[in-house]
């Protein structure tokens, strides 16, 4: 018996990453799933994003985790786009029980004052307007059912503590957990919890990547994978515990106990999931 057996959960950015890694173990623990994913690159990010060929590849992982899936091509920019995508997956399932906003982008490390204007732009309207969008669409279906629910926003270490040169992202990670925070009042009477998830660094494309690397690594010519994940590279020392990543299914476990019946009164937490990360701050 799955600890989610029968229900149906949306996640955004499902394509690859932490969002794949979210829906596939779900489905794993009973699951069905509607999921969104730009599926295209968004100027100026300086890394790829995730394509169409990512998409089918999670639904072949989430059908053989042993769910089923509704999965398309949206970007959760579009407040349109997302709320036909939802509405679609809900007619097709017959029910949401949870949301987990979970699309995220990073751009150029500067500091506030040096950092783009159109950077600044697509990384908040991603890593907020985003979120919003994806409550906005999702929740009136969690309360149509009269089951109560779970919603789940994906926000950061830097959505409790700053990361410099990351203002753009940290601000809109704030914004996420004081969204998160009001929400939980609005929709406590209904028994819809909502919580934030926020990871330190994982170990998936958005960091994995050679831009990536290189800002974490300046002084190497042609930084690696490899190096980034050294005990003397520059993201173990970050942590308290001897790790210099997060596995996204660490993050997916957290996201699996929200959405489950355990934390069943658990409501406006943060949840780190950070290896020690922000005891080091």
């Amino acid at each position: 018996m799955g600890r989610l057996d029968g229900k149906v959960v949306f996640i955004t950015g499902v394509a690859r990453g932490q969002g794949r890694s979210h829906a596939v173990r779900m489905a794993e623990e009973g699951a069905d799933i509607i999921g969104i994913d730009i599926c295209a690159n968004i100027e100026p990010l300086p890394y790829d994003l995730a394509t169409e060929q990512d998409l089918d590849d999670t639904r072949v992982m989430i059908e053989a985790a042993g769910g089923k899936s509704f999965l398309r091509k949206a970007d959760v920019r579009d407040r349109a786009g997302v709320a036909e995508a939802v509405a679609d997956g809900v007619a097709h399932f017959g029910r949401l029980d949870a949301v987990v906003a979970n699309a995220g982008v990073i751009s150029v490390a500067a500091t506030a004052l040096d950092i783009p204007a159109d950077e600044w732009k697509v990384v908040t309207d991603v890593c907020y307007g985003g979120v919003v969008n994806t409550v906005r669409a999702a929740v009136p279906h969690i309360r149509a059912g009269g089951r109560g629910g779970s919603v789940i926003l994906v926000s950061s270490v830097g959505g409790v503590a700053p990361i410099p040169t990351t203002a753009h992202f940290t601000a809109a990670k704030h914004a996420v957990v004081g969204l998160m925070r009001n929400l939980a009042v609005e929709l406590g009477p209904e028994s819809i919890r909502v919580n934030t998830v926020n990871p330190s660094t994982v170990d998936s494309p958005m960091v994995q990547n050679p831009w990536a690397w290189k800002v974490f690594m300046p002084h190497l010519e042609n930084p690696t994978a490899e190096d980034a994940a050294k005990p003397d590279g520059p993201h173990q020392p970050l942590n308290a515990l001897p790790t210099p990543f997060i596995d996204p299914v660490d993050v997916s476990n957290a996201v699996l106990f929200l959405a489950s019946d355990e934390a069943r009164f658990i409501t406006g937490v943060t949840l780190p999931v950070d290896a020690g990360w922000l005891l080091k701050k």
